[in-house]
C-alpha cells in the first residue's frame, strides 16, 4: 500500500481517481491545486503525487519543479494525469520531472498500473 497525494482540481476526477486507487489498496490524500498539495506535504509523506496539469494558480508543471527544486521532496515520484495530449507536452513534462505521462481518458488499468511501477 502506498501513500498517494492527489492533485486534481476537477471534484469528479479527484472522486473517480481516488476510488480507483483506494479499490486497488492504497492510502489516498487529495488536493484541489498545487498549492493546497505544498501545504499538505507539510504534514504528510507522500510515497508518490498524481497531479493534474492544467489547473487554477499553480499549474501541475509548476508544481512538479517546487517538488523537485525542495530537498525534502526532489526524490518524490510524480505522475501527471492530464488532458494535454501532445508529444511536445509529453516530452515537457518529463524534463519537469514527471516521470509517468498518462493522458485523459484514462482507464482504472491505466492509473493503477502507473502507480504500482512505481511504488511496486
Amino acid at each position: 500500500m502506498a501513500t498517494i497525494l492527489l492533485v486534481e482540481d476537477t471534484a469528479s476526477e479527484r472522486e473517480l481517481m481516488t476510488g480507483y486507487l483506494q479499490e486497488a489498496g492504497h492510502l489516498v490524500v487529495d488536493a484541489s491545486n498545487g498549492n493546497e498539495a505544498l501545504q499538505k506535504l507539510e504534514s504528510i509523506e507522500p510515497d508518490l503525487v498524481v497531479t493534474d496539469l492544467v489547473m487554477p494558480g499553480m499549474s501541475g508543471l509548476e508544481l512538479c519543479r517546487n517538488l523537485k527544486k525542495n530537498p525534502k521532496t526532489e526524490t518524490l515520484p510524480v505522475i501527471a494525469c492530464t488532458s494535454k495530449n501532445q508529444e511536445l507536452d509529453r516530452l515537457w513534462g518529463m524534463k519537469q520531472g514527471i516521470k509517468i505521462y498518462i493522458t485523459k481518458p484514462y482507464s482504472k488499468e491505466e492509473i493503477v498500473n502507473a502507480v504500482t511501477s512505481v511504488v511496486g
